[in-house]
């Protein structure tokens, strides 16, 4: 490794605290320790828990798993494909698209290694020895052996930047209420280096760590939206939307009479928009920024802001101009959500939407948060925010030069001006050309445009449309996949959905689609923290949630009714089922490896039928790379029951398989079995089509 490198400098910093003979009552998870730490000190717990030395522990899963993996006079603080030196333009190759064959795990670092150590019954963030007991940086490097188990070649990390406590959500508010995004959240900051390493460097650290192991590293940016209480107030408050106080008690979406509910802000739906009294209601609780009614006072205001330690900007405001910054709300007219107070818009043009001023009759009016002005990517000004527009498009290029990154999701990107996205993907690939974007698109419709505005891929709609076995969601969603524009997401949960584990089916259910989403065509498997131990608890309950989603754990527990959204949350790492899906993904994430280009090009799949379509079974087909035209060549076969509770047996239809393939055996090898060992197969009808049993959300595969 190259002189400077902060994961040295962090493992010089933990051997120096290390006391080995002090007597430390620190307890982890046993996954933790999936690199097998065999310290002196380490006594195992019945229940699960280990006992170590934390300064040790972490030590030496930097020293002893992650270094030696290390090659010499490599910097891996930089992007793993500039280490490398992969890229290469190639006909059809978007820039980013190794995600096509990746696996990815969706961390939040306040969650994923957040632990009461002390066993006190509480997260503290300094408990009975100073130590952290929310996730850190640090801490996280302990989770890397385990991903790797897992086949986890993509660490996919929630937001990472300074948040606001302003109005906080929750007992620690959201990450995604961001003040600044060239700050890293000092939550993050773990006690154990003191202050001899800061926050940013263990970042650095963590990536490095990252990519020694071939992992790759992408973070969330918020572009949309912003803390009520930003940093960027202070510099320009003509960025934000500002409300009268005197008012702010009756701040909400306004109501149109004459429309549904939750409709999307078509342009046929403005005239009765703007006829409604409650939107001039509305309208007219917002004022123009602090710094226009009054430059001078403005500037004695923010003087005062920075002479005053812990003093908030917007109580200023609030007193000496009777305004504060408005918050947002759901683009969707008539949507029952109320306003997210811990977060606001930018505004994105100096002028209100050009399709909207025919509506204003002249008037002059103060910026407005309306469900057309929210979306800027359907209604445009005339002038754009330049200022806003570069300080956003130059967010990533700053993770970059000073982390590392390999690849950012957007948030909220599909609301955005396709201009500024366009700026936001171009800025970063001048730093990176194999630069990985993400798009929140969820609408499989929609693909196209994300990859024509450079997304290597979208989210989808996996995680609505996978749980429902029962009406044949689950192989809609998987099948039909195959044919977007895009790789999208296989998984069936993410930090804002119910947990599969806690959907009908339960654990059946989550670990028959936790091990196919590791095969669906044109899919990139994705794996929540969390669900990795069949975590019942939602993080968040903003999509496909039920009214009691957010008590699904039972009383007694201490997490109930928590969010880790919001919430000081742990993981229940301590399930006695915990290594099941570890262990599973470890077996069936090598056969993934072992024919990765047979699994992850479209060309080689052959969708699988059963005899009745009312079949509860799914099933693909793969042709080996390379082979497709050769007699008899090897053919793979997945297949499932979505039948969670009964026993089945089905006949698998092979007829498109083997013309396609060349293959006639009927003979096989079990490669791998939810439920069986490893044998051979002969179970062939007449016409070679394959009958098989399955158990309650078993998965076989199956090589001919």
């Amino acid at each position: 490794m190259v002189r400077g490198s902060k994961l040295q400098k962090l493992l010089h910093v933990l051997k120096k605290h290390d006391h080995k003979n002090d007597v430390y009552n620190y307890a982890i998870p046993d996954l933790w320790n999936a690199w097998n730490y065999q310290g002196e000190e380490m006594v195992r717990t019945s229940w699960g828990e280990l006992i170590v030395n934390p300064y040790n522990f972490y030590s030496e899963v930097i020293q002893s798993y992650i270094l030696p993996q290390a090659k010499d006079d490599v910097n891996y603080n930089q992007s793993l494909s500039q280490i490398k030196q992969s890229y290469e333009a190639k006909p059809g190759y978007l820039g980013g698209d190794w995600i096509k064959d990746s696996v990815v795990y969706s961390m939040m670092v306040r969650t994923s290694t957040a632990w009461d150590h002390d066993r006190s019954g509480d997260l503290e963030n300094h408990n009975l020895y100073d130590l952290n007991e929310t996730g850190t940086f640090v801490k996280s490097l302990a989770l890397l052996p385990l991903l790797k188990k897992m086949g986890v070649d993509t660490v996919y990390m929630l937001p990472i930047s300074k948040f606001s406590l302003k109005d906080k959500k929750g007992e620690l508010g959201s990450p995604y209420g961001v003040c600044n995004f060239f700050e890293i959240d000092p939550s993050l900051k773990d006690n154990m280096t003191g202050s001899e390493l800061t926050v940013e460097e263990e970042f650095q650290a963590f990536v490095e760590a990252c990519h020694i192991l071939d992992m790759k590293v992408m973070i969330d940016i918020i572009p949309r939206t912003n803390s009520v209480e930003s940093d960027l107030i202070l510099e320009h408050p003509d960025w934000f939307y500002w409300v009268y106080t005197d008012t702010f008690h009756e701040y909400y979406p306004p109501y149109v009479p004459g429309l549904g509910s939750t409709l999307p802000p078509k342009p046929e739906y403005l005239p009765y928009v703007y006829s409604s009294q409650a939107v001039w209601n509305h309208i007219h609780k917002f004022s123009y920024a602090p710094n226009i009614i009054d430059p001078e006072k403005w500037e004695r205001v923010v003087e005062e802001y920075r002479q005053t330690p812990g003093a908030s900007i917007l109580d200023l405001v609030s007193r000496e101009f009777g305004l504060t910054v408005a918050p947002a709300f759901s683009d969707h007219i008539n949507d029952v959500q109320p306003p997210w107070t811990d977060v606001t818009f930018f505004r994105m043009y100096m002028d209100h939407p050009v399709e909207s001023q025919k509506y204003l009759g002249g008037q002059e009016l103060p910026p407005y948060i309306l469900f057309d002005t929210i979306k800027s990517n359907l209604y445009k000004g005339n002038i754009i925010n330049e200022g806003l527009w570069a300080t956003l498009s130059n967010i990533i290029p700053f993770y970059q030069q000073n982390y590392g990154i390999d690849g950012a999701r957007i948030d909220m990107g599909h609301a955005l001006p396709s201009e500024l996205i366009h700026r936001i993907i171009a800025n970063a690939r001048t730093n990176d050309p194999d630069f990985c974007f993400i798009a929140e698109e969820l609408q499989d419709e929609n693909a196209k445009v994300s990859r024509d505005n450079g997304y290597n891929m979208i989210i989808g709609y996996g995680f609505f449309q996978e749980p429902r076995t029962y009406e044949h969601r689950t192989h809609k969603f998987m099948y039909d996949s195959r044919h977007l524009p895009c790789p999208v997401f296989a998984g069936g949960e993410t930090h804002d959905t119910p947990r599969l584990a806690a959907r009908e089916g339960g654990r059946t259910l989550s670990k028959m689609l936790t091990v196919m989403n590791m095969f669906m065509p044109n899919g990139v498997p994705f794996i929540n923290s969390g669900q990795e131990v069949y975590e019942i608890q939602p993080m968040n309950t903003g999509l496909d949630c039920r009214n009691y989603e957010q008590y699904v754990l039972p009383h007694n527990d201490r997490y109930f009714g928590k969010l880790a959204l919001f919430d000081k949350f742990a993981i229940h790492y301590l399930n006695h089922m915990r290594w099941e899906l570890p262990d599973t993904l470890e077996a069936v994430s090598k056969i993934r490896k072992d024919h990765l280009s047979t699994f992850t090009k479209l060309e080689n799949f052959v969708s699988l039928g059963f005899d009745y379509l009312s079949d509860p079974a799914i099933g693909f087909g793969y042709i080996e790379e390379g082979k497709r035209g050769h007699y008899n060549n090897n053919v793979f076969i997945i297949v499932a029951s979505t039948d969670m509770y009964s026993p089945i047996d089905v006949t698998v239809h092979l007829e498109d398989l083997r013309t396609q393939s060349g293959n006639t055996w009927c003979t096989g090898s079990l490669l791998f079995s939810t439920h069986e060992w490893q044998r051979e197969v002969h179970e062939f009808d007449g016409n070679r089509n394959l009958r098989v049993h399955l158990q309650p959300g078993e998965v076989k595969i199956i090589k001919l």
